[in-house]
């Protein structure tokens, strides 16, 4: 039985790319904010225990901005009107393997298989549903819920990027978010065209299905064949965003909240439950231990800070103490109380 700490090198932060953070400065300049004061302000504002933002908003930092912007700049609504001024310009290979791709559907099927190039918090999915799609849009950090001023702001971006891969020609049907519906509407409405429904399971775009096979004028099957193949080789240079490391972050954000089975693990990552686990096993690991590692790390973190047992257990994922004490004493051999008086005595 261990007594040592889990390595906290293997819980290395994903990816967030320059496209996202480019549009963001260039935003926040179109409206007037100077890119700098504002991440100095963020800092200022910033929750106790988080490090500071260092100016390359990597994707583990990005929440300190969208938490404090709508204080900071005195906009409740400012995600919306990043959104509003955001320009979709292509900065990347997914881009252009959007503008390449022969239709509708090729593109989204594109940027499904390379959003962590984007970023590695992506857990996007296409879902066609009769006559209508839905494109969720779900973009997840450890420790936090959905961020409304960030979903706001990427859900309008997201909509112009497929009315310029279009022609103009998308439309929407609808807009979900996660985050609970704020007290004014009135910008939703306005920008999106609709009001958007809120408190929903995901964050998601819906749009008529018809659109997925309309042919694209910029259609280009030898560029599109060329830029996958160099996506293929970014993706893989990608640490960050490797199954496993993709696995305990899915895992840090559902642990104590939504379910963390094979099935529903594999579901978000893009797999069948089958594949997930010969995938796993390939790799020596199984959805079970990385799990457990997972919870051996919030279990150590929560116990420093001082957090009661139940709490501790509940963010652990388990339902009751008994089994979480029991988990406790064959990771590290003690019950946590020791453990947390080992902690605090160092």
């Amino acid at each position: 039985m261990s007594t040592v700490e889990p390595d906290a090198s293997s819980f290395a932060p994903l990816t967030h790319s320059a496209t996202l953070r480019r549009l963001l400065y260039e935003a926040l300049a179109e409206l007037g904010l100077n890119p700098g004061r504002v991440y100095l302000g963020v800092n200022q504002h910033r929750r106790p225990g988080l490090p500071p933002v260092d100016g390359r908003l990597r994707h583990d930092d990005a929440p300190q901005f969208w938490l404090a912007a709508d204080s900071l700049v005195g906009d409740p609504d400012i995600g919306l009107h990043l959104g509003e001024v955001m320009k979709p310009r292509l900065l990347d290979v997914v881009g252009y393997l959007l503008l390449a791709s022969r239709d509708l559907d090729e593109a989204l099927a594109s940027f499904l298989r390379f959003q962590h190039i984007l970023s590695g918090g992506f857990v996007a999915q296409l879902r066609t549903e009769g006559a209508q799609a839905r494109l969720v849009i779900d973009l997840n950090y450890l420790g936090f819920s959905s961020l409304r001023q960030q979903m706001e702001c990427l859900a309008l971006l997201f909509t112009k990027l497929l009315g310029f891969i279009t022609d103009g020609e998308f439309r929407l049907e609808g807009v979900q978010f996660r985050h609970s519906r704020p007290a004014r509407v009135s910008e939703h409405q306005r920008l999106f065209g609709l009001l958007p429904e809120f408190g929903c399971e995901h964050d998601a775009l819906l749009f008529p299905a018809s659109l997925l096979k309309r042919p694209s004028r910029t259609a280009n099957p030898e560029l599109h064949q060329l830029l996958w193949r160099h996506a293929e080789a970014q993706l893989e240079a990608l640490a960050g965003n490797d199954l496993l490391n993709r696995l305990r972050y899915l895992l840090g954000v559902r642990l104590g909240q939504a379910d963390c089975s094979l099935e529903a693990c594999a579901a978000e990552l893009g797999f069948g439950a089958g594949g997930l686990q010969r995938a796993l096993a390939e790799q020596g690991s199984t959805l079970r231990g990385v799990r457990e590692s997972v919870q051996q790390q919030r279990a150590v973190e929560l116990l420093r800070e001082g957090k009661a047992m139940r709490e501790v257990a509940r963010a652990c994922g388990f339902s009751e103490l008994s089994p979480f004490y029991r988990a406790f004493r064959r990771w590290y051999g003690m019950p946590p109380e020791a453990y947390r008086a080992r902690l605090n005595a160092v």
